[in-house]
């Protein structure tokens, strides 16, 4: 059986199982477990805590934070999280090589938020980045990304320096760039510095990666099935409120969770997700916010292999379900232009 069909029959059975379920309790407890500190970039699930909006389809939703002593992905699968939110496809891709039974079930960003930061006016392209004396990087970065940059367009071994999340060095070196998060490192530069830097998104240059997956076990996947359609189209409706519509009560949760973000920062990273198509943009204007294309995965795997990072002989198709994505919720909810 192809991996195409074997999806097709995951598929059908999920939809059997979901038209044979019984309709869920009301109330029923549910943790997610994000992957950092309280921030804008996790609003669209605070969203729809806030306003009611996994309750009304019969969920209490906790949101657990994680942080740097915190690791929600091992407590999900310990069984003491229900969702997390995860990274991008490369730990989908790293759990199923590991026979770890995880599942990404939607993709609340449709593009990787990983930029490199360099020097206002110091080069016009990301290919141009080449050209640069160093470029930091992290160890995680080098070990996923930038093995792609080297394959993709060339970048070596010789031109990457640490990046020890300390910006200085960065901003000392014109010639340098820096890796970062686009609502993140940018944003603190310029707080710094005064100026604000050229941001190189890898996802517009073809690191085509979904990121901030909706994960969950493939166990849950096929017996609650009830409750995921709720979470998920829950999540996406909260996206959507989010970014488009009154979203001071998720704010307010945030700030409450995280004490140290600011109203400032959070307006940035919003504006950020908005105008690069972080959350919204391609697939998702026809069939919604959490889109999954199975072609992206295979092309984002494709790539990844090529550029040596995970194995080709990998189940890729066993890391995703599409069944409860790609129907346009909550599109009635976007302000039209």
């Amino acid at each position: 059986m192809t991996l195409k069909a074997r999806a097709a029959c995951a598929t059908a059975l999920t939809a059997i199982i979901a038209l044979s379920a019984p309709a869920m309790a009301q109330n029923v407890p549910v943790v997610f477990g994000s992957n950092w500190l309280a921030q804008a970039e996790h609003g669209g699930f605070y969203q729809s805590v806030a306003d009611g909006t996994y309750a009304a389809c019969g969920l209490d939703v906790t949101i657990q934070p994680g942080g740097p002593q915190v690791n929600n992905r091992a407590l999900m699968i310990a069984g003491k999280v229900d969702y997390h939110m995860g990274g991008n496809l490369l730990e989908a891709f790293s759990a199923a090589q590991e026979g770890i039974p995880i599942v990404a079930v939607a993709a609340s960003f449709q593009k990787e938020p990983q930029v490199i930061l360099t020097h206002p006016g110091k080069v016009s392209s990301f290919e141009e980045l080449k050209t640069l004396d160093k470029l930091l990087i992290g160890d995680q970065g080098y070990a996923s990304f930038y093995q792609w940059m080297k394959a993709a367009y060339g970048f070596t071994d010789e031109q990457r320096e640490v990046y020890t999340y300390n910006p200085a060095p960065f901003i000392a070196n014109e010639t340098w760039g820096m890796q970062g998060y686009l609502s993140s490192e940018p944003y603190f530069v310029a707080k710094e510095t005064g100026w604000e830097p050229d941001v190189w998104l890898i996802a517009d240059a073809g690191y085509s990666t979904y990121s901030t997956l909706i994960e969950t076990m493939a166990d849950t996947v096929a017996n609650k099935p009830e409750q995921v359609t709720c979470f998920v189209e829950g999540s996406i409706k909260g996206w959507y409120n989010y970014l488009y519509n009154d979203n001071s009560a998720a704010n307010a949760m945030i700030k409450a969770d995280n004490p140290e973000m600011t109203d400032e920062a959070i307006a940035y990273a919003i504006e950020k997700m908005k105008s690069a198509g972080i959350v919204d943009s391609g697939d998702t204007e026809t069939m919604g916010i959490g889109a999954m294309n199975e072609a992206k995965v295979k092309d984002f795997f494709d790539k990844m292999v090529a550029a040596g990072v995970v194995s080709g002989d990998l189940d890729w198709s066993a890391t995703i379900n599409t069944t409860f994505v790609n129907k346009g919720v909550g599109m009635d909810l976007k302000p039209k232009m």
